[in-house]
Formats: C-alpha cells, sequence, structure tokens
C-alpha cells in the first residue's frame, strides 16, 4: 500500500528544519548502503546519529506521533531515527530495495524494516527532477509532493530517486518496523478502519459500528507481533 499523508509538518516546522539544514556538513550517500546500493546511489545525506540529524529527527518523531493516519496506516512497532538527504547537481538513487534491518542506534537493537517513509521537505517547483519511483503489482507510480508531506510505501518494494537536474531535493526518510508485518493485513486493517471511522462519524457508536470495532482490534490481536 502506497499512502500519501499531507500536512506532517507545519510550514514553520519545514522552514526551520530547511535553515538548520542550510549549513549542514552533508556527507557521501553511499557511506550508508551495500555493495548494491553504492553502484546505484549519488546523493549527499546528514551523518547519522549526529546532535543536529537527532534534533531535526526527533521533531519528525513527534510529528509523526501527533498524525492518526500514518499509525493507521504503518502501526508502526517502532521508527528508526529519521534520516535526512539531499539530491542536486545529477543526484539519483537507481533501482534498489531497502535493506531489511536497521539499527536503532549505533550499538542498539535492530529493527525489520517493514515500512518505508519519505517526508518532503522541498516543494516540487524548488527542484527539477528527483521524483520518488516506486514499482509494485498494480505498476509504477511516481511520487514528488509538497513540502511537509509523506508518503509511505512498503519497505519491498522496488523503488528509486530520477536524476535531480535542477535545484535541490531535500527529504527526511526512514523506516518502521510493524506490528503487522504482512503488507495485505496492513492495508486490509487500514480500509477497516478508515471505514469504521467514516460509520462512527455518521452513526455514532451504535451496536453495528461497536461490533466492526471489536472485529478490528480482534484481528489486531491476532495478527500483531507486538
Amino acid at each position: 500500500m502506497m499512502l500519501h499523508i499531507p500536512g506532517v509538518l507545519t510550514p514553520e516546522q519545514v522552514a526551520y528544519m530547511r535553515q538548520r539544514l542550510k549549513d549542514a556538513d552533508w556527507i557521501d550517500g553511499r557511506a550508508t548502503v551495500g555493495d548494491q546500493g553504492v553502484k546505484v546511489k549519488n546523493n549527499r545525506q546528514l551523518a547519522e546519529f549526529t546532535p543536529l540529524s537527532t534534533e531535526l529527527g526527533q521533531i519528525v518523531l513527534d510529528a509523526l506521533a501527533r498524525n492518526p493516519l500514518f499509525f493507521s496506516a504503518a502501526l508502526p512497532l517502532r521508527t528508526c531515527p529519521p534520516m535526512f538527504n539531499n539530491y542536486a547537481g545529477g543526484g539519483t538513487y537507481g533501482n534498489h530495495v531497502d535493506g531489511s534491518m536497521r539499527r536503532m542506534s549505533p550499538n542498539g537493537q535492530w529493527l525489520r524494516t517493514d515500512v518505508s517513509s519519505t517526508l518532503f521537505l522541498t516543494d516540487p517547483d524548488e527542484y527539477e527532477g528527483g521524483e520518488l519511483v516506486v514499482e509494485d503489482t498494480y505498476g509504477t507510480h511516481e511520487v514528488k509532493l509538497p513540502a511537509g508531506d509523506l508518503i509511505v510505501y512498503p519497505s519491498t518494494s522496488i523503488h528509486r530517486v530520477e536524476p535531480v537536474t535542477g535545484g535541490a531535493r531535500i527529504c527526511s526518510f526512514f523506516w518502521s518496523q510493524s506490528m503487522v508485518r504482512d503488507d495485505m493485513k496492513r492495508c486490509m486493517l487500514f480500509d477497516l478502519d478508515r471505514n469504521i471511522q467514516a460509520l462512527r462519524a455518521r452513526l455514532g457508536d451504535c451496536d453495528e459500528v461497536v461490533g466492526v470495532t471489536s472485529h478490528y482490534h480482534n484481528l489486531l490481536r491476532q495478527w500483531s507481533e507486538a
């Protein structure tokens, strides 16, 4: 399931983060990938676990914690510290699949990457190219969102970032381990949750809505690995 979540960050938060990143010490993005990624990755990243990446990452995590749509879609058990990248001057990242495991901290626990997220910090008219292209069983999808908006998609997807031929594309990106490993089950739970919310708004907590809500939680209880 791919999902566009608008307005995860406010314009004020985006502006603050852009200002803090303006003079950041970017490193070669190939430092954080394996043998396959090195061959197709050409971008810059903020070094992990630095004071700046920790500060800005916490802003992102706090925003996610306040966003019910992200929780409903990802059902996150834990989310790794957000990272930040910068594509410019032809920067690109060819077709790849995200690594299946990430460390939560330099010496911390491992996280299984079930859900990938990209949070845009630059508007589409600030750069040329740079589309996130995700391939799944339903075809190929191009994504280029307003600053502050988030795209969520399964980490099992093959995806790429097209070359940025003008301006700069700055984003935060991160992974979540879901309480529900299987993407199809997460998708069904998300659809059920959205319909429950719509029914509650229309009918209130009538017996039928309570019954369907019970069904949702019993499915989550059965499928959850938490």
